[in-house]
C-alpha cells in the first residue's frame, strides 16, 4: 500500500544558500570538469578483477570501450598516457578538448 506522506520533508532536496555547490571532478581520460552525468568506469574490467573507479564523461567511457577489448584495458591498467598513445583515442581526445562538460555525441562502433 502506498504512503500518504513522504519520509522525508517536502523540501529536502532544495539546496540552502550555505550550502556550497559540489566539488568539479576532472575527467580521468581527457581531463576535462566532468558535467552533470558522471560515469564510474572500471580502468581494469571487473570481468578482470578490477576494483578501483574513475569518473569520466559518458562519451569518454564509449570511447574507451570501442576502442579497446577488456584484454587490453587489464593490461593497460591504470595508465592513461598508455591509452592516450592510441591514434583513436588522441584523436577524440583532442576533438573532445573544447567541448561542453556535458556534450554527448554518438560514437564509432567497435573496430574488431
Amino acid at each position: 500500500m502506498a504512503r500518504k506522506h513522504s519520509k522525508h520533508g517536502p523540501y529536502e532536496d532544495v539546496r540552502s544558500e550555505d550550502e556550497a555547490p559540489p566539488p568539479v571532478v576532472a575527467c580521468w581520460l581527457c581531463g576535462r570538469p566532468t558535467g552533470q552525468t558522471i560515469v564510474w568506469h572500471h580502468p581494469v574490467p571487473k570481468s578482470r578483477g578490477g576494483r578501483d573507479v574513475v569518473p569520466m564523461h559518458p562519451i569518454c567511457q564509449q570511447t574507451l570501450t570501442a576502442n579497446f577489448t577488456n584484454s587490453e584495458l587489464q593490461r593497460h591498467g591504470m595508465d592513461v598516457e598508455g591509452l592516450l598513445a592510441h591514434p583513436a583515442v588522441r584523436k577524440f581526445v583532442d576533438w573532445v578538448a573544447n567541448k561542453d562538460p556535458d556534450f554527448t555525441a554518438t560514437t564509432t562502433k567497435k573496430q574488431r
